[in-house]
């Protein structure tokens, strides 16, 4: 597998658990949660979907070769932004592992787009404090 291949479906990957929209080639529309994806043939599987008529369909799967498009329904976290942001604050100890969704502050500190999830003490809580208005601002947009 290429690196563009295995990015396409990292970036794929990311939409898992998050709502999506999809169009078949023949036109139909789909929201729900993506649940699954089968990188080899790109087929979803969505759960508490809802077609274009407006009916509910607990469970979906869409066969990859019937997708058209796929819409996210959310902006993705704006891993790069934070890190940014705790650069100011934290100069020279910061490093962003993108593709891996996450931040090390200090080497002990990691961020994810769901805050804090390793480290303690007063750095971690300065850093969870920058996360939580970071998260408020950029929702605020």
């Amino acid at each position: 597998m290429s690196s563009v291949e295995r990015r396409f479906i990292t970036e794929i990957s990311l939409l898992i658990d998050k709502p999506v929209s999809v169009i078949t080639i023949d036109g139909k529309m789909y929201s729900g949660v993506l649940i699954g994806i089968d990188p080899s043939s790109l087929s979803l599987c969505l759960s508490d979907a809802r077609d274009d008529k407006g009916r509910i369909i607990p469970k979906l799967v869409i066969s990859g070769s019937r997708v058209a498009e796929i819409f996210s329904a959310e902006k993705p976290f704006d891993l790069k932004g934070l890190a940014e942001r705790l650069e100011r604050v934290f100069p020279k100890m910061v490093r962003l592992y993108e593709k891996e969704g996450f931040i090390w502050v200090m080497d002990k500190i990691k961020v994810t787009q769901d805050g804090v999830v390793e480290g303690t003490g007063p750095a971690a809580e300065r850093v969870q404090k920058i996360y939580e208005q970071f998260v408020r601002e950029t929702k605020g947009e």
